[in-house]
């Protein structure tokens, strides 16, 4: 399979070195918005095109898929474009600025017949199917709690007066949209969409939120997330249920899943698993372009979509807007 992959950064390098491991992987294309990025990373990689322009890379027919990797606020148009011509689409979480983006690119892949798969990771590790596969042991479930809490580098930077991407609000970023999302999702994909969502944040001065929490109702149970790029946290995941509680170790890589009974009992479900994860969101999107399929089964669109629509409530109640918010509603 062709890929061309659009931003390149310490992700795309991942990816790259993740894609060499499944069969049938084809670097192909490089976009940059310069030239000599372009080049530069082309051929680092052995990648023999070159491309500085979305829409002519997604009219050149040398591309059967993109990976697209680049700000937040840029995947939907670069997203929609590439699958007018016919390239499916694998693109970085969160696969949109918003609900209303995320409902255009579902549209354009419905309508162009291509797949579009938001790239979720763990969603589609072994371990994260060893969790599917025993949740039943755990009796009736009443809470689903996890935490991604990561002090960032860029918050360094960002401390002495550089506003980097990761922090800008122009871009569609924060640390809700960066790595509150590995909290998320997995949430949804176990147990849909809540009835209620409440948010508190710490907000920063550049608009975007450094840290915070989302406490979430479902009928019988609830679900608390947090999320931080300002701190550090080693605190497991946890799904409570009446008879047993479900350990996780990193929401975000499922190092390691055990269950411990109420009688005293650890039963550990772990299952062997790369730990470049990126590896399985790879191989599964191959394989269901190889299908004909249109969406996957896991990472669906119905799960970005609720995902998202959680992040846009959770953004309404802690006050954080982006420009794309807007070109939404003027549209």
């Amino acid at each position: 399979m062709r890929f061309g992959i659009i931003g390149t950064n310490w992700i795309t390098e991942e990816f790259i070195r993740s894609g060499k491991e499944v069969e049938g992987f084809s670097l192909t294309a490089v976009y940059s918005r310069t030239e000599e990025r372009a080049r530069s990373f082309a051929q680092t990689h052995e990648a023999p095109y070159v491309f500085t322009d979305v829409e002519t890379m997604a009219k050149s027919k040398v591309l059967d898929a993109v990976y697209i990797a680049s700000p937040n606020s840029f995947h939907a148009k670069q997203a929609i474009q590439c699958m007018e011509h016919g390239l499916h689409v694998l693109c970085e979480k969160p696969v949109g600025s918003n609900a209303a983006e995320a409902k255009a690119m579902i549209q354009a892949a419905k309508e162009n017949g291509v797949l579009l798969m938001e790239a979720v990771k763990s969603t589609l590790a072994p371990n994260f199917q060893a969790i599917q596969d025993n949740i039943h042991k755990l009796g009736k479930i009443r809470r689903y709690f996890a935490g991604n809490c990561q002090y960032s580098s860029r918050y360094d930077a960002y401390k002495e007066g550089t506003v980097l991407n990761a922090f800008d609000p122009v871009f569609s970023n924060g640390a809700m949209m960066d790595i509150g999302i590995y909290c998320l999702y997995p949430l949804v994909v176990l147990f849909g969409k809540p009835s209620a969502v409440k948010a508190e944040a710490i907000m920063l001065d550049s608009g975007v939120d450094g840290e915070g929490s989302i406490l979430m109702k479902y009928e019988d149970k609830e679900a608390v997330v947090i999320y931080s790029k300002i701190t550090d946290s080693y605190l497991p995941a946890e799904i409570q249920g009446e008879n047993a509680t479900m350990v996780i170790d990193k929401i975000n890589h499922l190092k390691k899943i055990e269950i411990r009974y109420r009688d005293g009992r650890v039963e550990d479900v772990t299952r062997p698993q790369t730990p470049n994860l990126m590896h399985y969101e790879i191989r599964e999107f191959m394989e269901l372009v190889k299908q004909g399929a249109r969406e996957s089964a896991t990472n669906t669109h119905v799960n970005s979509l609720i995902t998202l629509e959680i992040m846009d409530e959770a953004r309404k109640q802690i006050g954080l807007v982006y420009p794309a918010d807007r070109l939404g509603a003027d549209s």
